[in-house]
């Protein structure tokens, strides 16, 4: 591998969030990268076996987010056994009660078919490579990273950087600041169990098994040692033992036809670090008008909560040449909880990846990226920016 490589656009971390900014630029024209320690895409959602995709709408029948973010979810049906619901263009009967924007998908399905988004942008993608190292210059702005994988070190400079690790962990190594988060441990596996009637179920046999209510099992720090997330996924397996060390108690023939399939292949963290970021989204800021909002996303736990996103979201306080979008985005306290997860991460991941577009195309730092040109090129896409957009009401 060549010691020194070159992209206008390089992104860290291909989940979600990730995936949707690496083909936002590439889209754009962007000779891009996009670099993901493990050898699987798609993050939580696929290897952490997270196989919801949830609403892009308000829950009372307004979709509120669009562009990749909807592609994406289409998408995620190509190889499995699941459909939309009727109410949003599935087939007749398909989860006809079910009123929001939302599917379920099979994680190995969508890794095969998110690799192929990545092969039709021509996205350069880095598999089983991790970032060690970033170098800012007089300005703070990052222009150069160390990787590392089976070939050895190497460096990696770019035109504008964007962290989606969803540990805040480039901007960690280029000195920025950040905030960490609470976690329950709360495991999800594939299992063979005949005859359980599961929401998330394959066939007949074989499901997603989620444990019980997640306020049942113990919470946990984000990591802030080398032996957090160790901690974290061994406590996780334990629970899994003492799920089926019950169910054998109970009736030993259970053994031979209800078992462990496969296992998450990365902590299930759900909150990690974030960047301290120009803005930092906050508890009971849905229903609020933003200047600067470059897309809307809908809480997936309760409807009618539709929260604007500033672009100051996106971008490192203190770290100049980057943006930050899913999970490691300026969001804390409930907030943090709403934006973690997969619509918003693509609805973040394409706005930082057309705004690192633009950075390079005007030779600009993303921090002075015109708003109206962002925004022009993400109506390109669809997105909706303002409440009054959707023809929702601005929280007063």
């Amino acid at each position: 591998m060549s010691d020194n490589l070159k992209y206008d656009v390089v992104v860290t971390g291909a989940g979600i969030a990730g995936i949707a900014a690496a083909v936002a630029a590439a889209r754009k024209g962007m000779k891009t990268a996009l670099i993901e320690k493990q050898t699987l895409i798609g993050g939580l959602a696929t290897s952490g076996l997270i196989l919801v995709y949830l609403p892009l709408c308000d829950g009372f029948g307004t979709q509120v987010t669009f562009g990749i973010a909807e592609e994406l979810l289409k998408r995620s049906l190509n190889y499995g056994p699941f459909e939309l619901p009727e109410k949003w263009g599935g087939p007749q009967g398909y989860n006809s009660n079910e009123v929001r924007y939302k599917c379920y998908f099979n994680p190995a399905g969508f890794t095969l078919e998110l690799d192929k988004v990545l092969l039709e942008c021509g996205v350069e993608l880095f598999l089983d490579t991790m970032v060690i190292g970033a170098q800012t210059d007089e300005n703070n702005a990052i222009r150069t990273i160390q990787a590392a994988n089976a070939s050895g070190t190497f460096s990696i400079e770019g035109g504008c950087f964007i962290d989606t690790t969803g540990d805040a962990s480039l901007i960690r190594r280029a000195g920025g600041a950040f905030e960490t988060g609470e976690n329950f441990i709360s495991p999800w596996w594939l299992e063979n169990a005949p005859g359980r009637a599961e929401r998330y179920h394959f066939t007949d046999d074989i499901h997603i098994q989620p444990t019980g209510p997640i306020n049942q099992y113990p919470k946990i720090d984000a990591p802030e040692t080398g032996k957090s997330a160790t901690r974290f996924t061994r406590t996780a397996w334990q629970i899994i033992r003492e799920h089926y060390e019950k169910i054998y108690a109970e009736d030993p023939a259970l053994r031979h036809k209800h078992f462990p399939l496969h296992l998450p292949a990365m902590p299930q963290f759900r909150k990690i670090a974030c960047a301290k970021c120009c803005f930092m989204l906050d508890d009971d800021m849905y229903g609020r008008h933003f200047e600067d909002s470059i897309g809307l996303y809908a809480d997936w736990r309760k409807k009618g909560f539709v929260w604007e996103t500033p672009y100051g979201t996106l971008l490192p306080e203190k770290i100049n040449g980057a943006l930050v979008a899913g999970r490691c985005m300026g969001a804390v306290g409930d907030a943090w909880e709403t934006f973690r997860v997969i619509p918003a991460a693509a609805m973040t991941g394409e706005a930082a990846g057309v705004a690192a577009a633009l950075a390079v195309k005007n030779n600009c730092d993303p921090k002075e990226v015109k708003l109206e040109e962002l925004r022009s090129e993400l109506r390109k896409n669809n997105f909706r920016f303002h409440l009054e957009e959707a023809g929702l009401e601005t929280r007063k």
